[in-house]
């Protein structure tokens, strides 16, 4: 009983943990340079009107499964070309305004909205070529409101209300304009040109003007001095010189006002040209840094997918093969140790066999010689005699003797010769084998030993007789 609930709580505590992982992996933390967007089942807002999705922009929020999805939207600034051409001012004289707009995706909560309805799942692409319709047709309306003395003189203005139009209009669908830069504004006809040309005729005609009048007077002077004759000649004269040096430095004058001018000019307008240029170069490096940033991320990744995930997997392969070579040796020493132990076993149980058939058969041998052990060795011996006496005759069986000579000297004893005595001695050297017998500590019967049963015993023996 008490293992069951500690299985119970061991898979409680299991459900737990998978539940407590899988929710940690539902919650989304959102970069600086992103905005996450929530869809799904949302629900509705402060205004309590139902919302499409949920925008965050620097902080998490926890995805519910299945009822619940999240995307990203990039921050990352687009650099848009407009090459406007040939779009008609307000008094219908066609003009060339190559620009570069900055446009990006708004942070704002409202705009935020609308760039989640409208552009998820675009690509960098595609929101450029959307941002890019929309700047050509505000451009073109901004032109047309305005003359081309107001395009040409005041940039300011005509920034402004580009800026103004353009942002209203990108707003609409989620981005917010960074910056503008109008490079050079152009015209068909010329009238740029001619402006120009008007302005600096203008001043020209005004100083000849000047210099004829004031000659004009000195003239006049003449005539009132001749006029007054020799008296008034030279004060003439001098009213003349003095004339004629007031207008000097009139023109002078002129001259050093319209330089100071046109160099202010020329000043302002290069100081806002360079501002201009290097507030869209500092946002462009800031960009290519973002995008640099990325790139090594993902070519991070890839050498980690393309080297060490695959050496690895080598490294599993090696160590299982090894295991498995190892578990393979293992149990062929286990067989083989099995295999010798049952041959060990089938032979000791074989010797156990024949030792217990032995004794089985020394017992029966036993009984039947009366239980004299004695006797039933005998019966034994008796059984191996013809062994026996084939393994002394074994002894000189296996001598070779290929000549013997016997010398025949006539002194014989008991009618025997001497080749009868060279035979009677080799035999004599086998061991008898009532000797054999005493040397393994047993008696032959004496029936093996030729003696006469009655000669043995005492009681039979006759008396010696006394000398």
């Amino acid at each position: 009983m008490n293992d069951f609930f500690v299985i119970l709580i061991s898979i409680a505590a299991l459900f737990l943990f998978i539940i407590i992982v899988a929710m940690m992996r539902r919650y989304k933390r959102c970069p600086s340079d992103r905005i996450l967007v929530v869809y799904g089942k949302i629900g509705k807002g402060s205004d309590k009107e139902t919302r499409s999705a949920k925008c965050i922009h620097g902080g998490a929020a926890f995805i519910w499964p299945v009822i619940q999805s999240y995307a990203f939207l990039d921050l990352t600034p687009l650099s848009i070309e407009i090459n406007l051409t040939s779009a008609l001012s307000k008094q219908n004289i066609r003009v060339d305004v190559p620009s570069r707009f900055t446009v990006g995706i708004s942070t704002e909560p409202n705009i935020m909205n609308n760039a989640a309805e409208r552009l998820l799942g675009l690509t960098q692409e595609s929101i450029s070529n959307l941002a890019k319709d929309i700047i050509f047709g505000q451009l073109r309306l901004v032109v047309a409101t305005m003359e081309i003395e107001e395009i040409n003189s005041n940039r300011d203005l005509f920034l402004a209300a580009v800026s103004s139009n353009v942002e209203a209009e990108l707003k609409k669908i989620g981005l917010k304009l960074i910056n503008v830069n109008v490079t050079d504004i152009n015209d068909e006809s010329g009238y740029i040109d001619a402006l120009g040309k008007e302005a600096a005729a203008k001043a020209i005609n005004d100083a000849k003007k000047s210099v004829a009048e004031k000659n004009r007077d000195g003239e006049i002077g003449q005539a009132m001095a001749h006029r007054e004759q020799r008296i008034q000649v030279a004060s003439a004269d001098a009213t003349a010189v003095e004339g004629e040096n007031v207008a000097k430095v009139t023109i002078a004058n002129s001259d050093a006002d319209r330089r100071e001018r046109e160099a202010e000019a020329n000043r302002r307008a290069v100081a806002a040209e360079k501002v201009t240029e290097a507030r869209a170069l500092e946002e462009a490096y800031a960009a290519q840094k973002l995008a640099e940033q990325v790139r090594a991320e993902r070519d991070k990744a890839t050498q980690t997918a393309n080297i060490v995930v695959p050496a690895e997997i080598d490294k599993q392969k090696v160590e299982i093969a090894a295991e498995a070579v190892a578990e393979q040796t293992r149990r062929i020493a286990k067989g083989e140790a099995d295999a010798i132990y049952m041959k060990m076993a089938a032979e000791g149980k074989g010797i156990y066999e024949i030792l217990s058939k032995q004794a089985e058969g020394f017992d029966q041998l036993v009984k039947a010689a009366g239980n004299d052990p004695q006797k039933a060795v005998m019966m034994m011996i008796a059984d191996k005699l013809p062994e026996l006496v084939r393994t002394q005759v074994e002894a000189i069986k296996n001598i070779k003797i290929d000549k013997v000579t016997v010398w025949e000297t006539g002194n014989g004893k008991d009618g025997k010769t001497s080749t009868a005595n060279f035979l009677q001695g080799m035999l004599g050297s086998i061991p008898p084998l009532d000797d054999v017998f005493k040397s393994a500590g047993l008696e032959l019967p004496n029936y093996l030993k030729g003696t006469n049963i009655q000669e043995v015993k005492p009681a039979e023996k006759e008396p010696t007789e006394s000398k």
